[in-house]
């Protein structure tokens, strides 16, 4: 069977983590031969041990470390793109995606390297069940535009995920049963350490990057789609996608930029995301497969120095795209009307407004690299 699910995980130490996916894959009994693992990593990483460990376990993949990255730009003729994926930085994530359109992949998911799959759960057989899900489940909104994708049980914890804005919090949830049929994306949640940011993870007294109150299986009851015209936190830990989605959902250039701006790669790239699937009628659900996250001790301050620089443009961008790209027949097309009013826009009213600038301006170069490579696409060989 030739692979049809590429799984893109960034990584430069922690990679060990595999084995316990694939295990969870044989236990379901999931065809582990639908997988294609592509480990994004650094030229000081061990790239020959993670390699071997995809062979040990007869798993199809290919690691790229710095130098293969910018081999496999120039054997696809697009070096002059190389800069679409920042140096040392989670955003890096992007390199798979790129590699995911220019081979014949029907799905994508995106796996961290600090996750454990729940035994309890077909991990990958999930995925994929709420990407082919056609029919009622509970469609939640709120007051403020924003679902707080940890609003089943906040009563009780009262977490917020990392870039939730804060000018959206305390807001009242509705839920109500509605028909979905082109589920795009499926957003897996996570017990142990919640995905917070720095300012949330201080508040919650912990000065190591984690938190204090931690998640458990309890504190989820059910997958459920974020409605039409509200948005939410996607965080690329444990998510799933369709190939279709690639043109929207670029990996934005944080941590290597002049602004200083990081951490919000996953969090705006989904903004934009939903905003293409709320114009192309799709739908994003968010609930199972759990994952354990296992985020290692930091000092937070660390966090915030990155997160810092993005606060502010983090409670704007929302509203900057909100009516954009109404007209747009394909996701392409709303990212591109996205792209202009953020490349064009005069930002200079907001602290490091230029790189909204600096943002548009790669969303654009994304799109250009992505025909380059549509032109040129080579598919995976066929099985022998």
């Amino acid at each position: 069977m030739r692979p049809d699910i590429c799984v893109i995980m960034p990584t430069i130490r922690e990679f060990e983590c595999l084995r316990s996916y694939f295990q969870n894959a044989r236990e379901h009994d999931f065809d582990l031969d639908r997988l294609h693992i592509v480990l994004v990593t650094e030229d000081f990483c061990s790239t020959a041990e993670m390699q071997s460990l995809l062979d040990d376990a007869d798993v199809d993949g290919e690691v790229f470390d710095g130098t293969r990255r910018r081999q496999w730009f120039e054997e696809h003729e697009i070096a002059e793109y190389t800069h679409l994926i920042p140096e040392a930085s989670h955003a890096q994530t992007s390199f798979g995606l790129l590699y995911m359109w220019a081979n014949d992949f029907t799905y994508g998911l995106f796996i961290d390297d600090d996750t454990l799959p729940h035994l309890e759960f077909d991990y990958f057989g999930t995925h994929l069940n709420n990407l082919g899900y056609e029919g009622e489940i509970d469609c939640v909104s709120s007051n403020s535009n924003w679902v707080n994708v940890l609003y089943q049980n906040v009563e009780d914890h009262g977490l917020y995920p990392r870039g939730y804005p804060y000018t959206a919090m305390g807001e009242s949830i509705t839920a109500e049963t509605r028909y979905v049929d082109d589920v795009v994306a499926s957003q897996g949640l996570w017990t142990n350490v919640p995905d917070l940011d720095a300012v949330r993870i201080l508040m919650d007294g912990d000065l190591q990057g984690q938190a204090q109150t931690r998640t458990t299986a309890s504190d989820f009851t059910g997958t459920f789609a974020t409605a039409p015209d509200q948005y939410l936190t996607v965080c690329s830990m444990n998510l799933a996608f369709k190939r279709e989605v690639i043109p929207a959902f670029y990996q934005l250039p944080m941590d290597d930029n002049e602004w200083d701006v990081g951490r919000f790669d996953d969090i705006w790239s989904g903004v934009f995301l939903k905003r293409a699937a709320d114009v192309l009628d799709k739908q994003i659900l968010t609930g199972g497969p759990l994952c354990e996250h296992n985020k290692a001790p930091r000092p937070t301050f660390d966090d915030l120095a990155n997160e810092a620089p993005g606060l502010e443009l983090n409670e704007y961008l929302w509203q900057i795209i909100d009516d954009v790209g109404t007209d747009g027949d394909s996701y392409a097309e709303v990212f591109a009307a996205m792209a202009d009013v953020l490349a064009d826009g005069d930002w200079s009213m907001y602290n490091n407004g230029a790189f909204l600038n600096h943002v548009g301006a790669y969303m654009r170069d994304w799109l250009d690299c992505l025909a380059e490579l549509d032109s040129i696409r080579r598919p995976l060989p066929a099985d022998d």
